[in-house]
C-alpha cells in the first residue's frame, strides 16, 4: 500500500518510503505534519501485513488513507485490536487441551507483536505532538492493549507447557509401569522355562493316586485357577510411588 496521491505531505516524509509499500509501523514528523504508519489487525495464517496511514495536519485535523473521518477511523483501528483480544481471552477460558492452546498462540502471537509496535508508534507520536491530548489517550489505550495481550500470551504459553508436562509425566509413568510388568513376566519365564522344558522332554506321568479320584482333578484345577489369578494380580500390581 502506498500513500494517497492527493495528500500534500512534506517531501521529507515522502522520501522515507521505499518501493515495496508501507513498511514497519512508525511515526514521522516534518513541518508540523504527523504521519502514522500502522498495520491492520493480522489475520490468522497470513504473514502479510496490510498498512494503513493516518495523517495529522498541523491544524489538528486527521485523515485516513482509506477515507472517512481520520480520527474516528484511528479509534476504530485500536478497537479492532481490542475486540480480537476479548475474543482470544474467551477462547482461552474455554480451552481444554494442548491443541486449543496452540491454536490460540498461533493467532495471538502476531497480534501481540503488532500491538506492541503500535504502542511504540503512538508513544513516538505523543512525543512529537505533546500538546495533543487525544494522542495521549490513544497511547494509553494502546499501552493497556499491549499489557493485556502480553499477559494473555504468557498465560496461554504457561498453560500449554503445563499440559505438555502433564502428558509427558503420564507417558513416563506408563512406560515405567510397562517396564515393571515386563520384568515380572521375564522373571516368570526364567523360573518356569527350565521346568517346562524338562516336563516336555521326560514327561511327568507319575502315579500318585489322585488320578483315580474325580475330586483330585477338580482340586488341582481349582488350585491352578487360583494361582493364575494371583499371578495376574501380581503382574498388574501398580508400582509403589516414590
Amino acid at each position: 500500500m502506498h500513500l494517497p496521491a492527493n495528500w500534500q505531505l512534506p517531501d521529507e516524509i515522502k522520501r522515507r518510503f521505499g518501493q515495496k509499500g508501507a513498511g514497519k509501523q512508525r511515526a514521522m514528523l516534518a513541518e508540523g505534519h504527523l504521519l502514522l504508519v500502522l498495520h491492520k489487525l493480522p489475520q490468522p495464517g497470513s504473514r502479510q501485513r496490510q498498512g494503513i496511514f493516518f495523517w495529522r495536519h498541523p491544524q489538528g485535523t486527521w485523515k485516513c488513507s482509506e477515507g472517512g473521518e481520520g480520527f474516528p477511523r484511528l479509534k476504530k483501528h485500536l478497537k479492532d485490536y481490542s475486540k480480537a483480544e476479548q475474543k482470544l481471552s474467551q477462547e482461552y477460558s474455554q480451552a481444554d487441551g494442548a491443541n486449543n492452546y496452540f491454536q490460540i498462540l498461533e493467532t495471538l502471537a502476531p497480534i501481540h507483536r503488532a500491538a506492541k509496535n503500535m504502542m511504540d508508534t503512538l508513544q513516538a507520536a505523543r512525543e512529537y505532538v505533546p500538546e495533543d491530548r487525544e494522542i495521549i489517550d490513544l497511547r494509553d489505550w494502546a499501552y493497556d492493549l499491549d499489557r493485556t495481550l502480553d499477559l494473555l500470551y504468557t498465560d496461554v504459553k504457561n498453560a500449554l507447557e503445563f499440559d505438555l508436562a502433564q502428558r509427558a509425566e503420564e507417558q513416563s509413568r506408563l512406560s515405567l509401569e510397562s517396564v515393571r510388568t515386563a520384568q515380572r513376566l521375564n522373571f516368570l519365564a526364567a523360573a518356569f522355562l527350565p521346568l517346562t522344558a524338562l516336563c516336555s522332554l521326560f514327561g511327568m506321568n507319575l502315579p500318585n493316586g489322585l488320578e483315580q479320584s474325580p475330586l483330585g482333578f477338580w482340586l488341582v484345577l481349582g488350585l491352578g485357577v487360583v494361582l493364575g489369578i494371583l499371578t495376574q494380580r501380581w503382574i498388574l500390581l501398580p508400582s509403589p510411588k516414590a
